[in-house]
């Protein structure tokens, strides 16, 4: 313990003023323009439940994540096998996870089976049915695969949240491939759910015009060409109005996993918004072969199986820029751009749970819990004073304190409020002053036994510490398997019940001590009122 009283109430003077800096930013809805240049302004934000906002639970549909890896994964087989001298005819993906080699010549069976167990060791084989194996990915790999495109979608809903704006969301994954994504404040349901799940899978595929597009059947299209439609909506009711199809060749010639940034731009002529393209350097070397080879062709600009525009490549584009063109208003442009900066989902994702929190009661939540914590203080501060006397006023004091000090450790680590978090706090003003209740029944039975008031304060304090530090320090731990085990709700009871822990040692038996030694120090100490 610090001997010196002048150095320890300094100590307690620039928490305090510590404390209430970084409360401004919270309590104030306007902080003066030169504020932030000086003083921090990160402030408490309010959770879902609290708020108001969006809820929504989520899954990632794996088997369209396996089944695209597998594909990667085979365009390049044949090309490797050929190269090899093994006379492959084809290699398809029969089902997800399930590969179909067919050999020309069934003289090159063994060689072929040597070939895929030491080139791809992540492929088991399955059986042999004359000039055709039949392999399936190793159920490592599939858990690898489907983990890798749960992180994925989690870190892609991440950016593009960050990036439209909402403060303080909460994105965790749950069992049987599940997202929970909860985003506070947010009202405009529709658009944020279209923001995080578009897949946004962005192609380059080339024309046809081979054949009309409105006439065409599917036996003449065959396994080499598809037909897609670019949509015109109405830009009011946003309403499907019109469709255009186009016949294109299956080939993607390049994806949207090349872009490096995406930003809206508007036409100088007529004003209209469009999103405008940069690739990164093995994109834009692919892009000019493209269109190198191309001109004079229509190259399709395809999200999500919509035809967006298909330009006539009129010449080489070298300069690793294209742009993306059609009837949008600066939102879709906005929001387009988003999802293309942040990256394409790696699978499709299916929306199972979706619950919207108004902010009405949020703010009943918020006014209910203020009413506990005020309740629940009040109660205390009446018991010590009733029992303790001028000790108990002391010991009130010191709660005061531990709730600024908890409410400006959360604003200092942005943490989000939650009604949970509520809950820590008011049992963390119960708990706040058991510290203090131990010391003065210490101190109690020091003078109990004859000692003078210094001598049974310090003896007090000193006997109640251990106590204490144990009591808390269980309690801390319970806190932190909570944080690190629980859900939302339980990791913000948790966090509060932490943070109040710690300020509650810190005031009950730092801050007291001191206002005793103060008050020692001014006059002898005749009698304690206790």
């Amino acid at each position: 313990m610090i001997k010196s009283i002048k150095l320890r109430l300094a100590i307690v003077i620039v928490t305090v003023v510590l404390a209430l800096i970084y409360l401004v930013p919270t309590m104030s809805d306007s902080v003066p323009k030169w504020w932030g240049a000086v003083f921090p302004t990160d402030k408490i934000h309010l959770g879902l439940d609290l708020q108001g906002g969006i809820h929504l639970l989520m899954e990632v549909d794996v088997e369209k994540a396996m089944q695209a890896a597998t594909d990667r994964m085979t365009n390049n087989v044949k090309k490797a096998m050929l190269d090899d001298k093994i006379k492959v005819a084809e290699v398809t993906q029969s089902e997800p996870g399930v590969i179909r080699v067919k050999l020309d010549d069934s003289a090159d069976i063994e060689k072929a089976l040597n070939f895929l167990s030491s080139h791809y060791p992540i492929w088991d084989h399955m059986s042999t049915q004359g000039s055709v194996l039949l392999y399936k990915v190793s159920d490592k790999e599939r858990q690898r695969t489907e983990k890798l495109a749960l992180d994925q979608a989690v870190e892609t809903m991440r950016n593009r949240i960050d990036q439209f704006g909402v403060s303080e969301p909460e994105i965790r994954v749950q069992a049987n491939n599940r997202i929970l994504v909860q985003l506070p404040g947010i009202k405009d349901a529709r658009r944020a759910i279209n923001l995080i799940g578009k897949t946004a899978l962005l192609e380059f595929k080339l024309v046809s015009d081979k054949f009309d597009p409105a006439k065409v059947t599917d036996a003449e299209l065959g396994e080499n060409f598809e037909v897609l439609y670019q949509q015109t909506r109405d830009p009011e009711t946003n309403a499907i109005v019109g469709k255009r199809p186009f016949v294109l060749e299956k080939k993607s010639l390049m994806t949207g996993e090349y872009i490096s940034n995406a930003r809206v731009s508007f036409n100088s002529q007529f004003g209209e918004p469009y999103v405008s393209m940069k690739f990164n350097s093995q994109g834009a070397k692919l892009f000019d072969q493209i269109t190198a080879a191309n001109v004079k062709r229509r190259l399709a600009i395809i999200l999500d199986k919509n035809v967006y525009s298909a330009p006539v490549i009129q010449e080489r584009i070298s300069g690793g820029q294209a742009q993306i063109s059609g009837r949008f208003s600066a939102k879709e442009a906005h929001d387009l751009a988003i999802v293309l900066r942040a990256g394409a989902l790696p699978a499709p994702i299916k929306i199972l749970e979706q619950r919207t929190v108004g902010p009405s009661l949020g703010r009943d939540s918020i006014r209910k819990g203020l009413v506990s914590m005020v309740v629940g203080f009040v109660l205390v501060v009446v018991f010590m004073v009733a029992y303790y006397r001028l000790s108990g006023l002391v010991a009130n004091i010191a709660l005061i304190l531990n709730l600024l000090f908890i409410m400006s450790i959360l604003a200092l680590a942005q943490a989000t409020l939650t009604l949970p978090g509520i809950a820590g706090i008011v049992l963390t003003i119960g708990m706040a002053v058991d510290a203090n209740v131990l010391i003065f029944e210490r101190i109690r039975e020091e003078l109990r036994l004859g000692k003078t008031p210094r001598a049974s304060l310090d003896s007090g304090y000193s006997k109640a510490f251990l106590t204490i530090m144990d009591a808390n320090i269980t309690t801390l731990i319970a806190a932190i398997v909570l944080y690190q085990y629980g859900t939302g709700p339980i990791k913000g009871f948790a966090v509060t019940l932490s943070v109040g822990i710690l300020s509650s040692l810190y005031t009950a038996i730092f801050v007291t001590h001191l206002v005793f030694d103060m008050v020692a120090e001014r006059r002898p100490l005749k009698k304690l009122s206790i």
